[in-house]
């Protein structure tokens, strides 16, 4: 006997809970089943629409603007631009105040850890005093016992980008840290309870431990940037009283994984998917399918060596790209490995690179072809299955990573796959 719900979404990152949250807006039973943990935790937590063209050109002012000359089958033109405007007003409503840029259309300037300036669209609220676009002085600080920050370098980059502020890196070491290994929630949490810590002087708390360490760095600068490891449940707190104890505006750089920044935002919609009602199973492959021709009957999940049947009436796959597993290959061919949906790829592996280890690389582009109702497609562009959408990295046409795209087309593949998988069902 089937587990049964009347849509079922594939992949727990932002793709599927975006699926999972729309779905669920029709009034609709919505089960969400993800394997390992969401790729958010290793995100920037940026939500990027359009940052530079297919072609290459930018970084773009108006993203926007942008979407209307995206190639065929590109995701975005899959969907259409008033779709990604929606689906980013749905976003808005659910991260509130923790994310800024709702107020423009045009791309915010963020420098990011390894002092490059990226194009986005939406940003942590705990960003939003940093953007290059600022023009005030600002001072770096990174942490000796966090070496993937590296605060002089980053400055260094900086200015030799061009950005119209004096910028300044210093490394220290971190109150009450005193190993390299020390995860970034250890930090968090250390500043989120404002813990006692010794410096050898006596134990104090850790926040105004470490806003006299920066005090004495500061020369004149009127914002501090930090790694972003300001708190996790109370992150505005913990910002804020070092903006009162220092006298200048805090803000923290993105930076790579693990990522407090991303794992802030799965806590904020997996808080939303508790509250719409969606049921998520988690830690089980989706390994198999059964069907009748056109229509997926049941997903079959791996229970400790046992297949368990979930059925529902509509699916989504938001599984993710080549990195996620969610798009498989072999030395002969590239795959979708649960319902074998068909990949456009190269006849001859060779084909799928470049030699060039920078240059444009076929496979980045690689994933599901899909109608406009994002149904995956066959070899012969005829729908694979009637009730299957996807969503997210899982699909193919853009490159992501060049385009700087990749949570854009998340958000908006997600969200239009789900209102109309839930607009199926609710008729």
């Amino acid at each position: 006997m089937a587990i049964t719900d009347d849509v079922l979404v594939i992949g727990g990152g932002l793709a599927g809970a975006m699926a999972a949250l729309a779905a669920a807006e029709h009034d609709v039973q919505v089960r969400m089943i993800t394997y390992k943990q969401s790729t958010l935790r290793h995100a920037s937590g940026l939500i990027d629409v359009l940052g530079y063209t297919p072609t290459g050109d930018g970084p773009l002012v108006d993203p926007f603007e942008a979407l209307e000359a995206v190639p065929a089958g590109h995701p975005y033109e899959r969907v259409g631009g008033d779709a990604v405007r929606e689906a980013l007003l749905f976003f808005d409503a659910i991260a509130g105040s923790l994310y800024a840029g709702t107020h423009t259309d045009a791309n915010a300037l963020v420098p990011t850890a390894s002092g490059s300036v990226k194009p986005t669209a939406r940003y942590p609220s705990a960003v939003a005093s940093g953007l290059a676009s600022d023009d005030r002085d600002t001072l770096l600080v990174g942490f000796e016992t966090l070496p993937e920050f590296d605060a002089p370098m980053a400055a260094a980059h900086l200015e030799a980008a061009g950005v119209p502020f004096a910028v300044r890196g210093v490394t220290r070491r971190f109150p009450g840290i005193r190993r390299d290994d020390a995860k970034v929630t250890r930090y968090a949490h250390l500043l989120d309870r404002d813990e006692d810590v010794d410096i050898g002087r006596g134990a104090t708390r850790a926040r105004p431990a470490l806003a006299e360490l920066v005090r004495q760095a500061l020369d004149g600068e009127r914002r501090v940037g930090f790694p972003p490891v300001l708190g996790d449940d109370n992150h505005d707190t913990v910002r804020r009283d070092l903006e009162e104890r220092l006298g200048v505006d805090v803000f923290e750089v993105p930076s790579g994984p693990p990522s407090l920044p991303g794992m802030r935002l799965e806590d904020r919609l997996y808080h939303a998917l508790e509250e719409a009602g969606v049921r998520v199973t988690t830690g089980i492959p989706v390994v198999d399918y059964e069907g009748d021709g056109d229509r997926i009957d049941r997903v079959l999940v791996d229970r400790k060596g046992q297949q368990v049947p979930y059925a529902a009436e509509e699916y989504v796959l938001a599984t993710g790209g080549l990195v996620g597993k969610g798009i498989d290959s072999g030395r002969e061919r590239v795959f979708e490995p649960i319902f074998d949906c068909h990949v456009d790829h190269a006849a001859d592996r060779y084909d799928w690179f470049v030699d060039d280890v920078f240059g444009d690389h076929p496979f980045a582009r690689y994933g599901l072809s899909v109608d406009h109702e994002l149904r995956p497609q066959d070899g012969g562009g005829d729908r694979e299955f009637d009730n299957l959408r996807a969503a997210g990295a899982v699909l193919g046409g853009y490159d992501f990573a060049a385009e700087k795209s990749g949570s854009g087309v998340s958000l908006a593949t997600g969200f239009v796959a789900g209102d109309r998988a839930g607009t199926e069902v609710s008729g």
